[in-house]
Order: structure tokens, then C-alpha cells, then sequence
């Protein structure tokens, strides 16, 4: 792995240090509702997700749960998205997270809306470090357009 992109995996932990779920949408949860459950299963789901620290989320559950990435809310993606761009940039899994932040509506830019300037400066550094990975060469021209028209603004 280059430096530039353990400065990337630094500047992500550094930025989401602390954070915690609240009452935001867990990652199992996410998967919950992706599946069409009822609301009796969600909050069972929900009782057994990670709160509090997102950085204890293996590549596997990552993985196992990617869909739940479409399902959150804005609390939960501010928890768990860091898990998600380490996971990436440590190529231990690639799930299409760019996806959720250059493919930008109101309903996702209403999902990043919680980000601090310094969380949203460490999804910068993440899209310029994938930007330069041949694993998002097809989303190089989503990236690119996000950067200019929301991320660096």
C-alpha cells in the first residue's frame, strides 16, 4: 500500500473519530430493510448491530451487508461510511461505495448531510486516492464530476 493512501486511511479515521450510531439506521438493520422484513425483525436486527465504534466492522460483515448502504440514513452512513472507504482503500473488499457519494440526488446528498467539513474533506482524499485506482477506472468520470460539482465546493 502506497503512503499516499495510508495518509487517506488516516485522514478517514482521524476525521470519524468518535462517531457513534445514535439512533441512525444500523448496518444489519440496513440489510433488514433491504429485504422487505417487518418492523418487529428490523428492531430485532437493530438490537444486535454495532453503535459505537464502526471501526470493529470486518471486511466480511461490510460485505455481507453492502446493500445496507442505500438504506441508511443520514446518521447511519455518517457511522458506518468510514468502515466502508478503509475497507476499500485496503482492497480487502469493493462494493461500489464511490457509488453512494458521486451519483449524488437530493436523497443521497440528504444522507451526507450530517458530514463535518473535516469528514467531508477525508471523502475528498478518498475519491482523489480511487481516482487514481485502476479497480474505479469505469466510475473515473462519476468521480471526477463529483469532486468538481459537490466534494471540493
Amino acid at each position: 500500500m502506497t503512503t499516499e493512501r495510508l495518509q487517506v486511511i488516516e485522514k478517514i479515521r482521524k476525521a470519524f473519530a468518535g462517531v457513534v450510531l445514535e439512533d441512525g439506521v444500523g448496518l444489519k438493520q440496513g440489510q433488514c430493510l433491504d429485504d422487505y422484513k417487518d418492523e418487529w425483525t428490523c428492531a430485532k436486527y437493530r438490537e444486535s448491530d454495532e453503535k459505537e465504534d464502526w471501526s470493529r466492522f470486518s471486511p466480511r460483515e461490510l460485505a455481507k451487508c453492502h446493500s445496507s448502504l442505500s438504506f441508511f440514513d443520514s446518521k447511519g452512513m455518517r457511522f458506518h461510511l468510514p468502515a466502508f472507504l478503509i475497507a476499500e482503500l485496503e482492497e480487502t473488499m469493493f462494493m461500489s461505495t464511490e457509488f453512494h457519494l458521486t451519483q449524488l440526488d437530493d436523497f443521497k446528498l440528504a444522507k451526507l448531510s450530517l458530514l463535518s467539513t473535516e469528514q467531508k474533506r477525508a471523502v475528498e482524499a478518498f475519491l482523489w486516492e480511487i481516482l487514481k485506482d485502476e479497480n474505479f477506472k469505469y466510475s473515473h468520470e462519476h468521480i471526477s464530476t463529483a469532486l468538481e460539482d459537490y466534494w471540493m465546493k
